[in-house]
């Protein structure tokens, strides 16, 4: 059996368009990896090449429509800028980033992006900037019986021949109401309809075997919960809407900041 310094030394012959050719078919994690082994892998993954292959055909279009500048001066400082944290685009309400494990695209619809029952009725919702937001405004639930949340968006912004899972990013206030409760949350696309029932956005006072989902904190000190999840085939077209609702009991203390898409 070869050892690793007899294959990197077998590498380090090839012609540097075949070292290209391996890493543009490997992933941004194993380009990474392979830069270790080898000092010609090493070269050729600072390559814009390659790079370039791992960012989706269409970001310049999507950097254009940034709130701010994206400053770099390569394409693997692109990729690092873009699968660090959330791009904000348009008018600040949507949010762009790569995983940065594979480069396929992931979003965040902000709060703003949903429509919320009762979102203008100051009697129940209010909106305000908190500083653990990355977007301007979060909604804020002041009490409503009739909680249902929706967001769409079109597939043919996400990565083709990939499943995604949408969560519910959210925050709970102190003293919650009614939160506690089974919700029911819903994927539909392509015609194909997942219904999720007894979704929690906090845990029940007594869990049983009908307890399906609940919260769990993220990295970025937000909660999260599954609403469901669809395959996005090459090529497919439309829209994929993504529901939580819950229509039995008055609640409040809900902070949302809106519906994230990435790959499962």
């Amino acid at each position: 059996m070869r050892t690793l310094e007899e294959s990197a030394a077998s590498i380090s012959v090839l012609p540097e368009g075949c070292v290209l050719d391996i890493l543009s078919r490997t992933s941004p994690a194993d380009a990474c990896r392979a830069a270790a082994v080898s000092k010609s892998f090493n070269s050729a993954a600072e390559s814009n090449v390659i790079w370039d292959k791992f960012l989706p055909l269409d970001h310049h279009e999507i950097i254009v429509r940034a709130v701010s500048n994206v400053v770099f001066d390569s394409k693997k400082r692109l990729y690092s800028l873009l699968s660090y944290s959330y791009l904000l685009l348009d008018r600040g309400t949507l949010g762009f980033k790569l995983d940065k494990e594979s480069g396929k695209k992931c979003y965040m619809l902000s709060a703003r992006d949903l429509s919320i029952a009762w979102q203008n009725d100051t009697r129940y919702w209010e909106w305000g900037r908190i500083p653990e937001s990355r977007f301007e405004e979060v909604g804020i639930l002041r009490e409503v019986w009739w909680l249902d949340i929706k967001g769409k968006m079109a597939t043919a912004f996400l990565s083709p021949k990939t499943t995604y899972v949408a969560y519910l990013v959210f925050r709970i206030s102190r003293r919650p109401i009614g939160l506690d409760v089974p919700a029911k949350s819903i994927v539909t696309f392509g015609g194909m309809r997942n219904e999720t029932s007894n979704v929690y956005l906090q845990p029940p006072p007594v869990t049983t075997t009908q307890t399906q989902v609940s919260h769990t904190t993220r990295k970025d000190g937000w909660m999260e919960i599954v609403l469901g999840e669809f395959y996005c085939d090459d090529g497919d077209e439309g829209e994929v809407e993504m529901v939580f609702k819950e229509h039995h009991r008055w609640k409040s203390g809900l902070i949302v900041e809106g519906i994230e898409v990435r790959p499962k």
